[in-house]
């Protein structure tokens, strides 16, 4: 029997965690640890010094940042005086962080001079500002060493001296449920991103619905999540921790060795990769074999079946699940229960968390699609958003009669279990048949030298159109296209085979999802 959800806001949930789990850790490092009780007063403090720069309920609070601590102090400080906070990805170039920062009207930002993996944040800031400066945007705090242009933050936490504690709680007591706590910027990929704001109870109920009806957390276990912090991959596995006085172990950025080190180190119970890519990186390395992970008794991975069906034998121990989501639902509204048979968690992505309801129409005439058939997905409930930042237009394309449009192939069995088959924008028309594309990468996935592929749509003179597949290849693999072509043929339609070919070491990443524009303009460039 599912538990009463008290529903609560984001400032809300920390402080009631702070009088259950005080003491425990909540947010764990390889190099240091914070728990419930120091991070409430470290958000309270930062808290204050937004007040001090005159922010407030309607504000916007920009977070440019790796992982690290100051990340989730800033973010919950945000919550705490009834403002929204921007998560903002780190792989922006400055063009698209002018962008955003104007789009999203952005009153403050923070951020540190810690050099990412991918960029000098400071630089990156400056650089985008170099045009025009967004008309709310007012200051721009540095943790670290001072920079020009920034206030440090030094002297932004002591300007919020002046603000007592009691002003906070008079401001967290006024916050909504429903009103906005965090805005992500959905991954473009020719146009702009777009911004999805998330009020608190989809974060809180989300949150609270992923540990009490799939996660079954305890206060004693180790959630190692190494997503972006600008990700719900890492958001919503934070307040899935935060209602069981949970911890949640990440890193400032994911790197195999160190991640297996950390696992076996802080006897990691549930692993939360999320993505192939990062799973694959864990199970190629040369320390995976030797290092103890028997503590892992949940592992989430999204991928084709076959992907999946390898990652659950990399971890015998534990119980492989997947889930399915996008941004608009608040990160995921469904996920494999760990009592449903390995079969369906293969190859279903699980039944909506309860208070969600999902079905199947025809993308063209809107009709329902029967059990079993596919077409495109359509959600409603709480975690769904209300629209799209500033975009009327795009949002009456959104919804139907308060059903949200994913976008999505998908189709539902008889017992409610959904099925991913791919974007529907992600089919190729290979003459004149519908083809997913998820289809031909879950069987090129099936050969036993290839890690990862991906497919997309190129031209073709008879055709006109034909699948070209990406593939990266195990360590010494000398496999060659010719004999990949070779290893589909007999398994699927001829016509979906690809046709071509590209063997590749790195991939063009956004966040976490492989960028198929950029694998059609490498293609493209090739014919140039």
């Amino acid at each position: 029997m599912l538990q009463t959800i008290e529903m609560t806001t984001l400032g809300d949930l920390l402080v009631k965690a702070v009088q259950r789990f005080g003491e425990n850790d909540l947010l764990v490092f390889p190099d240091g640890r914070v728990t419930y009780s120091e991070m409430l007063d470290r958000s309270y403090h930062r808290a204050c010094a937004l007040v001090a720069a005159g922010l407030g309920s309607g504000s916007h609070v920009g977070i440019l940042m790796a992982n690290c601590n100051e990340y989730i102090e800033t973010l919950m400080a945000v919550q705490l005086i009834g403002a929204m906070a921007v998560p903002i990805n780190a792989r922006y170039k400055a063009s698209e962080l002018a962008y955003l920062l104007d789009n999203a009207d952005i009153d403050l930002v923070v951020t540190h001079d810690q050099i990412s993996e991918y960029a000098n944040f400071g630089g990156l800031l400056i650089d985008a500002l170099t045009d025009s400066r967004p008309p709310r945007l007012k200051q721009m705090v540095m943790i670290g060493k001072p920079a020009e242009g920034f206030t440090t933050d030094d002297a932004f936490l002591a300007a919020g001296e002046s603000v007592s504690r009691d002003t906070i709680d008079e401001l967290r007591s006024a916050v909504s449920i429903r009103s906005p706590a965090i805005m992500m910027y959905t991954s473009g990929t020719t146009a702009h991103p777009k911004g999805c704001p998330l009020n608190h109870e989809v974060l809180v109920r989300n949150g609270i619905n992923m540990n009490r009806s799939r996660y079954f957390l305890e206060p004693a276990d180790r959630f190692w999540a190494p997503l972006p912090m600008f990700h719900m991959a890492c958001i919503l596995p934070l307040m899935c921790c935060m209602d069981a006085g949970a911890a949640l172990l990440s890193m400032t950025h994911f790197e195999p060795g160190p991640a297996l080190e950390m696992m076996e180190k802080e006897k990691v119970t549930v692993a939360f990769p999320a993505f192939a890519t990062i799973t694959m990186a864990l199970i190629n390395h040369p320390d995976f074999s030797r290092t103890d992970l028997s503590m892992i008794r949940r592992i989430n991975n999204v991928a084709p079946p076959e992907v999946l069906r390898q990652f659950q034998e990399a971890f015998p121990q534990a119980i492989q699940t997947s889930a399915y989501g996008l941004t608009e639902a608040g990160g995921v509204m469904a996920f494999n229960h760990p009592d449903e048979p390995l079969e369906k968690r293969l190859h279903t992505c699980g039944k909506p968390m309860p208070g969600l309801s999902a079905k199947i129409i025809d993308p063209d005439t809107l009709q329902d699609k029967a059990p079993g058939e596919r077409g495109e997905m359509l959600i409603r409930g709480y975690c769904v958003f209300d629209g799209y930042y500033k975009s009327p237009e795009k949002n009456a394309e959104a919804f139907i009669d308060g059903w949200f449009r994913t976008g999505d192939l998908c189709s539902l069995d008889e017992d409610g279990y959904i099925e991913f088959h791919g974007r529907i924008k992600d089919m190729l028309k290979v003459g004149g048949e519908n083809v997913a594309a998820i289809e031909i990468e879950s069987l090129v996935s099936t050969h036993p030298e290839v890690d990862m592929a991906q497919v997309i749509g190129v031209p073709d003179d008879r055709l006109l159109e034909v699948a070209c597949a990406y593939v990266e290849l195990q360590d010494g693999s000398n496999l060659s296209p010719e004999e990949l072509i070779e290893f589909c043929r007999g398994k699927i339609a001829s016509f979906k085979i690809p046709r071509h070919v590209r063997i590749v070491s790195e991939w063009p990443m956004s966040s976490t999802k492989i960028q198929k524009y950029v694998l059609r303009q490498w293609y493209d460039e090739e014919d140039t």
